[in-house]
């Protein structure tokens, strides 16, 4: 388990062997900033119950998300359709704080909130039409650590990290295009996990 603070050399380093690049900055937050903001968000965020069509059927999960943005943004995916709503104060605090330490610009962010372990995330790409072609995803991490995994869509190599509570992961380049990434469910961990993904939505009005 790596213990560093954030430092900027960090980032450089690219943890995919090909075809994308995923950096992480490790803790970008100190532990009791980190705990701040996951008691903000907990109790701050107008959390759901998450939907995805199935096979034609509507599946509700464990898992809550919520979606936020500059702009009421339309965002589709599992067949599910959501409008992001505005900011909030912590939020706009979060995303300011990710923009300076990646230099990317962000528009929106989808977070999911994992009560325990037992929730996790199937294999996916986040690939979806309206977000921003080979656009930088900038994922934080507040609450317990979970193991996180990439696997190439043709070669099935793997790569897993782990991701600590105050943590911040970049994926970007064609990373969407060539791997898919999970988050498995483990009995390991019995402490929820609040996990904020930043993104740039294109080609709405």
């Amino acid at each position: 388990m790596s213990l560093f603070l954030y430092d900027e050399h960090s980032a450089d380093i690219n943890w995919l062997p090909k075809d994308g690049i995923v950096n992480y900055h490790g803790k970008l937050f100190l532990e009791e900033e980190a705990n701040m903001f996951f008691e903000k968000l907990w109790n701050t965020i107008d959390w759901r119950n998450d939907e995805a069509i199935i096979f034609g059927k509507k599946i509700i999960t464990k898992r809550k998300v919520a979606w936020y943005g500059d702009r009421p943004f339309r965002y589709t995916y599992s067949k599910v359709t959501k409008e992001a709503l505005s900011w909030t104060p912590e939020l706009l605090v979060l995303k300011n704080r990710i923009e300076i330490a990646t230099g990317e610009t962000f528009n929106s962010c989808l977070l999911n909130l994992y009560h325990s372990g037992d929730e996790g995330m199937a294999w996916h790409s986040d690939d979806e039409i309206d977000l921003k072609k080979n656009g930088a995803i900038g994922s934080i991490t507040f609450g317990a650590e979970r193991k996180f995994a990439f696997k190439h869509k043709h070669s099935g190599e793997k790569v897993e990290m782990l991701l600590e509570h105050g943590s911040l992961l970049v994926m970007k380049d064609t990373t969407q295009t060539f791997w898919l990434h999970r988050l498995p469910p483990t009995k390991r961990v019995s402490k929820p996990r609040i996990n904020l993904t930043f993104r740039t939505i294109e080609n709405q009005h």
